[in-house]
């Protein structure tokens, strides 16, 4: 019989000289702040690493003489005054910054996401999309907008990965103490918890809300774990993307619905509601909700929700986005459509779109319903979610329909080594810091002496060699290989020895990222890695969903091929990957190598934070690359043309890979100086840190945001919203009788103008229009020109004949003009009304015209969003 284990925890007790670390450690701005989280690192490193880098915990578990003894180093005393002095200048610095100060005094954002990756120490993040919007709110915190963002608090979180010795993903889920973490409980004036209620099919259930600190800005987390739940309710904040279709609803309910009702709980008023993927789609639902049991109708509180709803989504495929059966969504959402006195066609329309052929309900149709803004994550992934949704405004060419886009940023206080700031800071001084998109300010880093540069490259990538073979030690010790093998496999990781060519391969195992395209032709790469002059490691790391069997099986297969005695030591799969490991990747390897599917790669952001840290990106030319690459910067990888045909997409692209790797980068790297580096090399990383590091941060990317789609939101709630509502009711009927009359609308051209034009000559056209009871100010007429295409299969090409992309791409920007023409007067005879246009082109040679009509209110968020538009 085995004896009852008992716990006790004995807490340190924080002198009054480092009160302020328990400060620290309850704010998410050490999240972004290396010298704050490098305070407690130096009091014990080895509890440091043991904690997971988690400030609250290691300040429950460090000994009382290490903190006593901390007290008389004034080394640590200094550093930690430094800190303080700089986290109460960033609190006490509340003016807003750049776009913010368009915004209004009363101006709040809400921002709901499904899953938010500050840091490694709150794990409620499973990869890029929780990523993200962390860096999103870290930057509203530095911006100092008025940002409040909205989650779910997961009981365990996502899960720890390890790998065994067949390569198979084992999965750890261990439960998260609250009390361990940067997060408290909200409570009322008397001390009980604020609770807010949500109805789940024939149940209330019930959840608390936990506040985190992150610098100026506020994340609220729900939490379905009360005591008055069901087992099965206390259940739904158990795991970030786990259980069946009925916990993943429910969780979006919460999410949804639940946010909604604890900011209103909480006395905040969002004139802004932006909602990160689809997850958040019930929030619509709610608002909706709370307008029609005032009294408004569907079609009016449509109008008002979705005048200041921003929605985002960040899926290059129609498979991705959430359905749920129309069943499923009756059985957990019908009181809502009793409470809105909607039937169940009325109320499944509202995420039904009539013709789709999967009949499920759609969290982007809702989204899309309940939104006026609404963009892709990058140029690429604009285009193709424009066209995925183009059914949503049939009649609108997908190029032109209201889907936009803004492409991602990384946020560079978070990705920035530390090192790299100390050497701007000597190089171009500490005003950097205020000039992150300023893309001339950021030419300086060419001046920065290429020893200087390369030696700093050099030690933090020395640092990420540590940290990867301590991990491998770690992992292999586990599965009981030989301390001799072991020796053998880490030779090429070497921190004192950092000059081999390194490349790094790290992110969701999804298998669009393709990340064994590398092993196509195992003879081609066995003659590329294995030359005893020029030795290559690649370093692979990432997790596969635990449903996912296809990405499981990519581990296993890179395992195995690790373990050939060619690719032993040079090919390595690290496991445990977490934001603390990527941070160390990125800024460490020489090469991001990144080989997605085209065009499945929304944006991509893991290359950008390598970039910024002199890494030096190969990839397919897909998502952010095909923005940023400018045939110097890096390395692209033309997409195969042959999509439908998998096997020779593959052989292309790996066959592109293989040849710049023997061509260009492994040249390049070797290519060596008398000073111990290559010249070549230094520039190269340098340009592709002085493109990136300004156009690809959080800063420019959340001032897009403001000034695309906030302000915007933000005034058309408000117009929409006033004398209780007037104009959405007025937009609404005016919408009804649209859709009916629309169809009856004909236009045609009244005379033909000359074919011939001299140039400086006017030139006027005239139609006429039969608006079928619409006024002529709500029928706009529009000339579309374009210049006649003489030889389509000539391509643009830089000096150098790489591709001119950007060039190429804004004279396809540039290729129409819209003219609007004037209705003047109505026809007596025929009822028609005819319209105007005098203009005198300013374009020669060819020119092509046509002649289109579509609905116009000038209460309307976009001109095309009716989706209505028919030609001469």
């Amino acid at each position: 019989m085995s004896a009852q284990i008992f716990e006790i925890e004995v807490t340190p007790v924080l002198p009054p000289s480092l009160s302020r670390l328990e400060e620290l450690s309850a704010n998410l701005w050490y999240s972004w702040e290396a010298p704050a989280r490098a305070l407690f690192e130096r009091l014990d490193k080895e509890l440091w690493i043991r904690v997971g880098h988690n400030p609250k915990l290691f300040l429950r578990n460090i000994a009382q003489d290490q903190l006593e003894k901390a007290t008389k180093d004034p080394l640590f005393l200094d550093a930690y005054h430094q800190v303080l002095s700089t986290y109460d200048a960033y609190h006490k610095s509340t003016d807003r910054q750049d776009m913010g100060k368009q915004l209004e005094d009363n101006d709040l954002i809400a921002y709901f996401c499904a899953e938010y990756g500050f840091h490694e120490s709150l794990n409620v993040y499973s990869g890029g999309l929780g990523i993200l919007a962390g860096d999103h709110c870290k930057t509203a915190s530095d911006l100092r907008l008025p940002f409040v963002s909205v989650g779910l608090y997961y009981h365990q979180g996502y899960f720890s990965q390890l790998i065994d010795s067949d390569g198979n993903q084992q999965v750890l889920r261990d439960p998260i103490d609250p009390k361990h973490l940067p997060i408290t409980l909200m409570k009322d004036s008397s001390g009980e918890e604020i609770q807010i209620t949500v109805e789940i099919a024939d149940k209330t259930v019930f959840a608390k809300i936990w506040k985190v600190r992150a610098g100026h800005i506020t994340l609220y987390l729900l939490d379905s774990n009360v005591e008055r739940n069901s087992p099965e309710d206390i259940e739904i904040t158990h795991q970030l993307y786990g259980g069946d279709q009925h916990t993943r609803i429910k969780q979006e309910i919460l999410l949804g619905i639940g946010g909604v009702r604890m900011l209103r709980k909480l006395g905040l008023a969002p004139t802004v509601w932006h909602l990160n993927e689809g997850h958040a789609a019930f929030a619509v639902m709610e608002r909706l909700r709370e307008l029609i049991v005032n009294g408004h109708s569907i079609s009016q509180a449509t109008e008002a929700v979705a005048a200041n709803t921003v929605f985002t989504t960040h899926t290059p495929v129609p498979a991705g986005h959430d359905t749920f059966p129309q069943n499923l969504v009756m059985h957990y959402l019908g009181v809502y459509a009793q409470q809105m006195n909607l039937s169940r066609e009325e109320f499944l329309a509202l995420g039904c779109w009539k013709g789709d052929e999967n009949p499920d309900f759609n969290m982007t149709t809702l989204a899309i319903n309940g939104s006026r803004q609404m963009n892709g994550v990058s140029q690429i992934h604009g285009t193709v979610s424009s066209k995925i949704c183009a059914k949503y405004w049939p009649q609108i060419a997908p190029e032109e329909n209201p889907m936009s886009y803004v492409t991602n940023g990384v946020h560079v206080p978070t990705f920035l080594s530390l090192e790299w700031c100390q050497l701007f800071d000597k190089n171009l001084g500490s005003e950097w810091r205020t000039h992150l998109c300023d893309v001339d300010f950021w030419k300086q880093i060419d001046k920065i002496p290429d020893q200087a540069f390369w030696n700093t490259k050099q030690n933090i990538k020395t640092r990420m060699l540590r940290v990867v073979r301590h991990a491998l030690a770690s992992q292999h010790l586990r599965n009981q290989i030989s301390e001799a093998h072991l020796e053998r496999m880490l030779r090429f990781l070497d921190p004192n020895n950092p000059n081999i060519l390194t490349i790094g391969f790290a992110r969701r195992f999804a298998t669009y990222k393709r990340a064994t395209l590398l092993f196509q032709d195992l003879d081609t790469l066995r003659s590329i890695i294995t030359r005893t002059e020029t030795p290559i490691v690649f370093i692979f790391a990432g997790k596969a969903h635990p449903a996912d069997r296809p990405g499981q099986d990519l581990l296993r297969e890179i395992h195995r091929l690790s373990n050939l005695p060619e690719f032993v030591g040079r090919i390595l799969l690290v496991q445990g990957y977490d934001s603390g490991l990527s941070r160390r990747l990125v800024s460490g390897v020489d090469i991001w190598l990144n080989n997605p599917i085209y065009p499945m790669e929304a944006s991509g952001t893991s290359g950008m934070k390598a970039a910024i840290n002199a890494a030096i990106n190969l990839s397919v030319l897909d998502g952010w690359w095909a923005e940023s690459y400018d045939g110097k910067n890096g390395w692209g990888i033309k997409p195969s043309p042959h999509h439908d045909d998998e096997a020779w997409r593959d052989r292309e692209d790996a066959r592109t890979l293989y040849e710049i790797l023997q061509d260009d980068v492994i040249p390049l790297y070797y290519n060596r100086g008398k000073y111990g580096y290559s010249e070549g090399w230094v520039n190269k990383a340098k340009r592709s840190m002085a493109t990136i590091l300004p156009r690809f941060n959080t800063a420019r990317m959340l001032n897009q945001y403001v000034d695309k789609f906030y302000i915007p939101a933000a005034k058309q709630g408000k117009r929409l919203s006033a004398n209780a509502y007037a104009k959405a009711e007025v937009l609404a009927a005016w919408k009804a009788k649209t859709r009916q009359t629309w169809q009856g609308v004909t236009v045609r051209q009244l005379v033909t103008p000359p074919a011939q034009l001299t140039y400086g000559k006017p030139l006027t056209i005239q139609v006429s229009v039969n608006l079928n009871g619409l006024k002529p100010e709500n029928v706009r007429i529009e000339l579309v020109l374009s210049r006649r295409v003489y030889h389509s299969d000539v391509t643009i090409c830089n000096q150098d004949n790489t591709l001119d992309l950007k060039r190429q791409c804004q004279e396809n920007q540039e290729a129409t003009q819209l003219h609007q023409f004037s209705p003047e007067y109505a026809i007596k005879e025929t009822g028609e009304y005819v319209y105007v246009l005098s203009w005198q082109p300013d374009w020669c040679g060819g020119l092509i015209y046509r002649i289109r009509a579509y609905p116009y209110h000038d209460c309307l968020a976009n001109p095309l969003e009716m989706g209505m538009m028919i030609w001469v």
